[in-house]
């Protein structure tokens, strides 16, 4: 008997959900980036889902504390923002009991990323670019602020940031870029400093107050519904990691997202108008200096850890498409280590093995 292959269960799946026969509709596998999940569109737009496909027994793709969630992440992370009025994709169906893979039918969006609207922009007249920025600030600011006011009803608020979990990234950097990509081993004398750096790094990041954080609030991840200059609207995807840190993890992971590089001044304007509108919305009233110090601190901390999980996802899940990439988050660390001279000593040692690092 002939395996089922996973365009035959897709077809299925929308069948059963819809009640539509797609035994002739058009199946077409989407860009997964670094997930293990696959996607695959069944039909044509309008007129046409996505299947979310889970490998068996799948598990957190970012490591998180603690052990499995009783219940299913993307559904609950999904119902919570669903409740705070952010624009998700629709759950149709869900199948996850299924052996060779759970299912999930959902609503589809399309297929133009905040990164893709970017590239378009690249030739429109004025800042079609800072207006796409500005949208996504204010509906992160709005996210967190509703979610402030609602601190608990999903998986996110079981898990956190914790000094463990900083400290398993920073070591994953050293693990896997360090190490395995570089080929460098740290002296004793340097493997010292470098450990109470992080220990530090990792002590300051887990004392910041904490709340719902998507982690991974980045152009791939931003679905865009409309674009008129008016009436910019996103879709957030790709939540199911949530979990709780500090207010400035989602900011890093969008302005200073490894895929689309922004110039400083942008930067800067953004993180101004996102704590405006979390006051406006209801949050609290923070000053830019500190803000702004343990933004840079974040930067260090979770680009040094991307740059490591890139080289991981090329020599373990052979996939090197993200190894282009690393420059960008090094680069990333480099400017964040000038605006952070407490970390000079930090800097020197892993400039002197990394020379995207230096100057």
């Amino acid at each position: 008997m002939n395996e089922v292959t996973t365009e035959e269960r897709v077809r299925e799946a929308v069948a059963h959900a819809t009640g539509r026969d797609s035994r002739t509709s058009p199946v077409k596998r989407l860009a997964g980036h670094a997930s293990m999940r696959s996607y695959w569109r069944v039909g044509s737009p309008p007129a046409s889902q996505v299947v979310m496909v889970l490998p068996p027994d799948a598990k957190p793709e970012e490591v998180t504390k603690g052990g499995q969630p009783a219940v299913d992440p993307f559904v609950d992370v999904q119902r919570y923002l669903c409740g705070l009025g952010v624009r998700v994709p629709g759950i149709v169906a869900s199948y996850r009991d299924d052996p060779r893979g759970g299912l999930m039918v959902l609503e589809d969006l399309g297929d133009i990323t905040l990164e893709d609207a970017l590239r378009r922009a690249e030739g429109l007249p004025g800042d079609h670019r800072g207006r796409l920025y500005e949208a996504a600030v204010d509906q992160l600011a709005a996210l967190r602020a509703a979610a402030e006011r609602h601190p608990e009803g999903c998986v996110a608020f079981t898990r956190s940031f914790e000094l463990d979990l900083y400290r398993w990234e920073l070591d994953h950097f050293r693990e896997w870029l360090l190490e395995s990509w570089k080929g460098v081993r740290l002296s004793p004398a340097e493997q010292s400093v470098v450990e109470r750096e992080f220990d530090r790094i990792a002590r300051t990041l887990e004392a910041e107050s904490k709340g719902f954080t998507h982690r991974d609030y980045q152009s791939r991840n931003l679905m865009v519904l409309s674009s008129r200059e008016q009436a910019i609207e996103f879709a957030v995807i790709d939540f199911q990691d949530a979990l709780l840190g500090p207010r400035q993890y989602d900011l890093v992971a969008l302005l200073r997202d490894s895929y689309v590089e922004l110039p400083p001044e942008l930067v800067d304007a953004m993180l101004r108008r996102y704590l405006t509108k979390l006051a406006e919305a209801g949050g609290p009233n923070l000053e830019y200096g500190p803000f702004r110090q343990v933004f840079d601190l974040l930067t260090v901390q979770r680009k040094l850890k991307d740059a490591g999980r890139f080289v991981f996802i090329d020599r373990v899940r052979k996939n090197p498409g993200f190894l282009v990439s690393i420059p960008a988050s090094l680069r990333y660390v480099r400017d964040a280590l000038v605006r952070r001279p407490d970390l000079a000593d930090l800097h020197e040692i892993l400039a002197r093995h990394v020379p995207e690092l230096r100057g």
